[in-house]
């Protein structure tokens, strides 16, 4: 990289515009756009200087804050060539990050069927497979036979996102099956489609949400899927490169708001700081206000805690214990749905599971707290008289937290996606600060039961 950065200053020092060209041209397309990574300042040029085709491909691997700083610099010529080139679904996913001004004026760029196609795409939610789909595909009829359909694919192929899948559609446009190129290149070419079809069709509904779409895909190995509205009419495809982009934006959201943030927009590195802050101070607020509960629950036990002053050097220990078993479920339960592994009617399975798995956890960590407080007053008198007391409540107080812990950890996901909100929301921090609060009284309350009077 350090010798292309190189060779590419040396090219813009001497304006030889000619040699740029061909440099260019005869990278990798990754290649440049790791230059523009490097050279963030000439990257409008590189744009300008590649051929059209190369700067299209160039352009739909960068990541939204590139493309759009990129395209302010650009000649109108060169955006409007950009934006008729790029396949429908990449331009739409270029749109929809774009502000709606923006959008009205590079829209005008298109041509008029493109326009059409990219309008139709943006009608569709946010989240919604229509958003995915492309309505570049090859479409024939049942009646056809394989040299009429292979004469068909000579024609439109080229324009067509992928073939290594042909789609069967009735007269009104109908979807009624699916069928690989390789079964069509392997028969004579006067066989009829109606005799390869087998009625095994898997379709995405356009108003699916895409994490359903990421799913599918990965139970049944395809390389592309149609999309169908409610009366089955096929109305474009989902590809798999499509979904692996999406199922990473997915699982960095879900990593971040598993954080304790909001999801971010942008790269770490490119996000303005003041955003950044923005982004995670309201959840740090709102598990700072939780934590004061616990200041809150410490107070009602004041007496108890004067009283037993030694109760109050295991506090951090009972507090982190069922914080990080809550955490722990929850983070497996998060994974487990976003993967289609569970859903909300796998809850009393869930809650069977970590209430054993909970009361196991429970009773290991009571017994190493119950074994360390004994061994530890062997050598010294630091838990007093009572020491056998506090071993005991230490030891009840692990196993009730942490059963809670599991309880807390495993069913808040499930709660948030029957309300109908993100399951990631129920972010470690919240749960552990659930916990927190949840865990003093559970301690106090088996140390009031225990501890003498």
């Amino acid at each position: 990289m350090e010798e292309m950065v190189e060779q590419i200053e040396l090219l813009l020092e001497q304006h030889d515009e000619k040699q740029l060209r061909e440099y260019l041209n005869n990278l990798n397309i990754s290649d440049v756009e790791q230059l523009i990574g490097e050279l963030p300042e000439h990257g409008p040029l590189f744009i300008e200087t590649l051929s059209l085709n190369r700067a299209v491909n160039v352009f739909r691997i960068l990541d939204f804050p590139a493309q759009e700083r990129i395209f302010k610099k650009l000649s109108g010529q060169r955006v409007a060539g950009i934006i008729n080139e790029l396949p429908p679904d990449d331009r739409t996913a270029f749109f929809s990050e774009l502000h709606g001004d923006a959008v009205k004026t590079l829209i005008l760029h298109l041509s008029p069927q493109d326009r059409k196609e990219t309008l139709s795409l943006l009608g569709y939610k946010e989240d919604s497979v229509g958003r995915l789909m492309t309505p570049d595909y090859i479409a024939i009829k049942k009646t056809w036979t394989v040299e009429r359909v292979l004469s068909h694919i000579r024609q439109y192929g080229k324009d067509s996102e992928t073939i290594d899948v042909i789609y069967v559609i009735d007269s009104n446009g109908e979807l009624l099956d699916d069928i690989r190129i390789r079964e069509i290149l392997l028969v004579s070419p006067e066989t009829k489609i109606s005799t390869l079809m087998d009625s095994r069709l898997i379709s995405l509904n356009v108003n699916d949400p895409q994490q359903e779409a990421i799913n599918i895909f990965r139970m049944n190995n395809r390389v592309a899927l149609p999309v169908t509205d409610d009366e089955n009419i096929l109305l474009g495809i989902v590809t798999v490169d499509d979904i692996l982009w999406i199922a990473n934006e997915e699982y960095t959201e879900d990593i971040q708001k598993i954080g304790g943030t909001e999801a971010l927009d942008e790269p770490y590195l490119d996000i303005n700081l003041f955003r950044l802050v923005k982004k995670r101070v309201g959840w740090l607020v709102i598990l700072f206000l939780g934590e004061m509960l616990t200041a809150t629950a410490m107070t009602f036990f004041g007496d108890e805690i004067a009283r037993w002053v030694v109760l109050a050097y295991f506090l951090p220990l009972i507090i982190s214990s069922g914080g990080n078993s809550g955490s722990q479920a929850s983070t497996l339960i998060i994974q487990a749905m976003a993967l289609g592994e569970l859903t909300v009617a796998d809850w009393w399975r869930v809650m069977r599971r970590e209430i054993i798995s909970g009361l196991m956890l429970g009773i290991t960590l009571g017994l190493i707290g119950f074994l360390r407080i004994t061994i530890w007053s062997m050598f010294s008198s630091i838990y007093g008289s009572d020491w056998l007391l506090v071993a005991i409540t230490v030891g009840f107080a692990l196993v009730g937290v942490v059963l809670w812990g599991s309880l807390a950890g495993s069913m808040l996901p499930l709660v948030l996606k029957k309300l109908g909100a993100d399951p990631a929301a129920s972010s470690a921090p919240f749960v552990a600060t659930l916990v927190d609060v949840t865990g003093l009284i559970i301690y106090f309350s088996i140390a009031l039961s225990i501890m003498p009077h």
